[in-house]
């Protein structure tokens, strides 16, 4: 299976009116068509500024739309087709997660990533054609390290991990809700946010103090040319991390402090499994250190699509927490995924047995070309034929139709084992050696017929030689 890393991209907001007052000076600038993203020590101005590289570097210009059309529609487009996609953002509180991930509503490029994916599934919905699409959402929270729905019917019940063989990690007795429009999905967002939990630090008013994830499950039915459906199933995890900070600089006390501390705890968590995954000789990564890293694990070196933004302050005074940042997003662009289309296992066989159907007719034709070739006529006996019309053989039977014959054959029959297995539910192991079995006799069939080709062939050669 082909792995695909981790995209990952930075953005820088302005300066706001607190680093202002402070008369604070910018340390971080970018070069946005390279994607590379500086950062100048206000300590060590003598020396040459860090610099790191990523799949895109957005500065204080640049507004969502153009970061969603560049990076995230690529996987929100992905989710459309089958595959699972996760967007996090992450950076230091007040940086700008919740602006990039929520957005405003004026001016509508600042509109967020969140909003902008519900506009996106549901034009796939509507444009999609001989497809049908179950939309369902759900919206949770980690905060002190438990679990709350945060469109539940009591927000404040803790809800408990588990895990299933199939499923993977999943919350259980989270609700889901089916959805039909983009403005059903805004008005259930906005139910969810106003039951998060939001405090007051010197760093942010409206600071989060949970992580959230937003997710967007699609079950995909296709009905194909033969009239039958496949079903894919894919999820969209859009992730609001709440932001690591200092106590000294949040002024955070009692019940803020202890929020603080779980939230750089879970973090913590979640740098180190991108740093155990970054590491090729780690054979434990620890996703059961936290909640949200359990939660995220498939979307770190699983089967997913991820993509991390990464949100700093220009400011000198938060040089320390950016340049942290700037180094936590540089290990996570070396994690590797391995992405796969989510089908229903019927439907994953149905297409191993269309891709050998495929693979047949490629070497049936090859073949068919070779006995062309090998019966046809030299120039020379070509000539006489020219000159004595009258000698010419019978001609040979259709060739052809008999082949297309076995190959309806073979193809009917494969359709009939096919319904066979699935109405009985035999094993996997039974229909290979079935295949395999009518793959001997088919090829038998064909040797066959080109031995007769070929006696044929000769004796017509005989023939012309004797007149």
């Amino acid at each position: 299976m082909a792995s695909e890393a981790v995209k990952v991209i930075v953005r820088c907001r302005p300066m706001n009116e607190r680093e202002k007052a402070l008369s604070c000076k910018a340390v971080v600038s970018m070069d946005s068509t390279r994607g590379q993203c500086f950062i100048q020590n206000p300590g060590a101005t003598d020396e040459p500024p860090k610099q790191f590289t990523f799949d895109g570097a957005y500065y204080e210009g640049h507004n969502t739309e153009q970061i969603y059309n560049e990076i995230a529609y690529p996987l929100v487009e992905g989710v459309t087709e089958g595959y699972n996609g996760t967007i996090f953002a992450y950076g230091q509180t007040g940086s700008g997660k919740s602006f990039t991930m929520q957005g405003i509503v004026d001016p509508p490029t600042q509109k967020g990533i969140i909003p902008r994916a519900f506009e996106h599934v549901f034009e796939s919905v509507q444009c999609a054609e001989n497809t049908k699409f179950l939309v369902r959402v759900s919206y949770l929270e980690i905060y002190n390290e438990d679990i709350r729905d945060l469109l539940g019917a009591d927000t404040k019940q803790k809800l408990e991990l588990k895990e299933h063989p199939e499923k993977g990690v999943y919350v259980k007795g989270l609700s889901l809700h089916t959805v039909y429009s983009v403005a059903q999905c805004e008005r259930i967002m906005e139910t969810g946010w106003r039951n998060r939990a939001v405090g007051y630090t010197l760093m942010n008013k409206d600071s989060s103090r949970s992580h959230s994830i937003f997710t967007i499950t699609m079950e995909i039915y296709a009905v194909d040319e033969r009239g039958q459906d496949h079903l894919r199933a894919a999820k969209l995890n859009l992730v609001d991390l709440a932001g690591s900070e200092r106590q000294s600089k949040t002024g955070a006390t009692g019940e803020r402090l202890k929020e603080a501390t779980k939230i750089n705890l879970s973090l913590s968590a979640l740098g180190n499994v991108i740093s155990a995954l970054v590491d090729g000789r780690c054979k434990h990564i620890p996703y059961r250190d936290s909640k949200l890293t359990r939660l995220l694990q498939d979307s770190l070196g699983g089967n997913t699509k991820t993509l991390m933004v990464a949100c700093l302050s220009p400011a000198d005074n938060n040089y320390d927490e950016s340049l942290s940042t700037l180094r936590y997003a540089n290990r996570a662009k070396n994690i590797k995924n391995k992405p796969r289309i989510n089908e229903d296992p019927k439907d994953a066989l149905l297409r191993e047995y269309q891709e050998e159907i495929r693979k047949l007719k490629a070497v049936l034709a090859e073949q068919m070309n070779t006995n062309n070739l090998s019966a046809g006529l030299l120039p020379a006996e070509t000539a006489q034929l020219e000159v004595k019309p009258a000698l010419l053989p019978e001609p040979q039977p259709d060739v052809e139709a008999e082949k297309q014959l076995i190959r309806e054959e073979y193809e009917a029959k494969l359709a009939q084992l096919k319904a066979d297995y699935e109405a009985e539910q035999e094993s996997r192991a039974r229909l290979e050696e079935d295949i395999n079995t009518m793959r001997t006799s088919y090829n038998l069939k064909l040797s066959t017929l080109e031995e007769n080709l070929r006696k044929e062939a000769g004796g017509n050669g005989e023939d012309l030689e004797k007149c």
